[in-house]
């Protein structure tokens, strides 16, 4: 595929979705998505309501040579579902080798269908970044996220707190892990 060569990210192919690198064509349904005050509520970095400009930079950003997160599209095409169905991401963290957090967002239209778990489990069974482990986090007022993160496996590590730009609020969180070797 030739987004492949474009990002150097593996495409990810599971049952009913693709996972496969950012494209600029993924910009209308990535802001109508992310536009949505439940998808930014949810998250710690998309802001509501979305500022103009907010999606071609994320977008940017996805596919820059010296980015730290991976970011692909859940493209449910192949199933019949649309090009962009969620968004889910691996970003590096810069102080320990191997280790990388993964988020996860699904279009409203879409929840409570298992594509989240899909997505997830597809991306660990890759692990296209060689991590040995993954962290992840969750908003504690989102227990359906939390349940993603075990049924693939994650392990409870503990309460924290994070900032949410949608919220303009810190938000208490459960952390996990996940060890892949």
């Amino acid at each position: 595929m030739q987004i492949e060569k474009i990002t150097g990210q593996k495409v990810i192919q599971s049952e009913r979705v693709t996972l496969r690198p950012l494209q600029k064509s993924d910009m209308g349904l990535l802001e109508l998505y992310a536009g949505d005050e439940r998808v930014a509520m949810a998250t710690r970095s998309i802001p509501h309501p979305l500022p103009p400009g907010a999606t071609e930079a994320f977008i940017s950003r996805s596919l820059a040579e010296d980015r730290k997160e991976d970011v692909w599209a859940m493209d449910g095409t192949a199933a019949g579902l649309g090009e962009l169905v969620g968004v889910i991401s691996l970003s590096r963290m810069a102080d320990a080798p191997r280790k990388s957090e993964i988020g996860y967002w699904v279009a409203p239209v879409m929840w409570h269908t298992g594509l989240a778990s899909e997505a997830v489990g597809a991306l660990l069974a890759a692990n296209p970044q060689g991590c040995d482990t993954i962290f992840a986090e969750v908003f504690q007022d989102n227990p359906i996220s939390a349940r993603i993160l075990t049924n693939a496996g994650f392990e409870y590590l503990g309460d924290a707190e994070v900032f949410s730009v949608a919220r303009n609020a810190t938000v208490p969180t459960w952390t996990y892990l996940k060890k892949l070797s």
